[in-house]
């Protein structure tokens, strides 16, 4: 064998060799179900993503409850047992009311680009940085769904039908805004949000977008949805443990944190394409009827969610820094 033969053969071999010794693999859990359209947008996600690093970077994306509560993936995330998740924020509220804050300050964004404006270039994605680092977990980006439906089983037109109305909710500000509002917020995770509603145990649901619900059949045992949303628009975040990014080359990292930020905007123009096409086709069944809110009912109901986003700030010194940030925000774009 000649040596240029060798050589070739050798360099080959420590190149195979250099490329497993830097490829990475990420258990990571997200809080949606398997069969959720945001579920399928998130497996394209990874998909590119291993093509574009050539195989260099690899998530292993399981859906919400596969391996622990959605509640539990930032502690999991802390002791091992999962490398990250894409989840909503407002799940960790029980940690620090800051989460529930940043996570989904109701009412206070009406359309995707302004909070993803804030969290890239108005302080928020440093902000959440600092959250999450006394738990070892690296924030890698942030993304949404799109402005929430709302699907209920009675006609809501405004404020005043929210009074007594059994509805779920995400754990924290949301659900303390609800019950100002005077409906009884009850904590069920996304899944079981179909049985609550065809059971009776719910009579209305903060749950995701319309194309969402209407896909899942919700508009059909709630055929009352109020669209456009007048209240949510979640936080979705994707973090991994702060040991695994550590693990990654500058230019891996590199690579995951635009992934995720292609990834917010292709889930954000798919969702909100999917939300007019369903409610075209929502409008053609008699037996849904979808309420859009005047904007006078609409102003009521923020102005309960501002008493609320101050009353949350007092809940700890973290939650007031995110008042204080997303506030600031608002005002210099006049959007308070």
């Amino acid at each position: 064998m000649n040596k240029k033969l060798i050589s070739l053969l050798v360099a080959g071999a420590f190149s195979l060799s250099a490329l497993s010794a830097s490829a990475i693999t990420l258990k990571m859990q997200s809080s949606d179900p398997s069969g959720d359209q945001n579920f399928q947008i998130q497996k394209k996600w990874v998909e590119k993503l291993k093509k574009d690093s050539n195989g260099e970077i690899e998530i292993d994306l399981l859906p919400a409850g596969s391996v622990v509560k959605h509640t539990e993936t930032l502690d999991s995330i802390r002791m091992g047992i999962i490398d990250g998740h894409v989840t909503a924020l407002s799940y960790f509220s029980g940690k620090d009311p800051a989460f529930g804050l940043l996570g989904n300050m109701v009412g206070a964004w009406s359309d995707t680009s302004q909070l993803l404006d804030y969290m890239n270039n108005g302080g928020g994605n440093e902000l959440l940085t600092e959250l999450y680092k006394p738990y070892g977990v690296k924030f890698v980006g942030a993304s949404t769904t799109g402005v929430e439906s709302f699907v209920s089983k009675v006609p809501l037109n405004g404020v005043e039908d929210l009074k007594g109305l059994k509805l779920r909710a995400p754990e924290g500000l949301i659900q303390h805004v609800f019950a100002a509002a005077g409906a009884a917020p009850v904590n069920l995770p996304g899944s079981e949000v179909f049985t609550g509603l065809s059971k009776g145990v719910i009579d209305a649901a903060d749950y995701t977008v319309f194309s969402t619900n209407h896909k899942n059949g919700l508009n059909d045992i709630a055929p009352h949805p109020v669209q456009p949303g007048f209240h949510s628009l979640p936080l979705i975040d994707v973090s991994i443990s702060q040991k695994k990014w550590d693990e990654m080359t500058k230019e891996q990292q590199a690579l995951l944190t635009q992934s995720v930020k292609d990834f917010a905007i292709d889930i954000t123009s798919t969702l909100k394409k999917a939300d007019d096409e369903a409610v075209q086709e929502a409008m053609k069944n008699p037996k849904i009827t979808i309420h859009n809110w005047s904007p006078e009912e609409r102003k009521k109901f923020r102005a309960i969610a501002k008493t609320q986003w101050e009353k949350f700030a007092k809940s700890s010194p973290n939650a007031q820094k995110v008042y204080d940030s997303v506030t600031a925000y608002l005002k210099s774009k006049d959007l308070l």
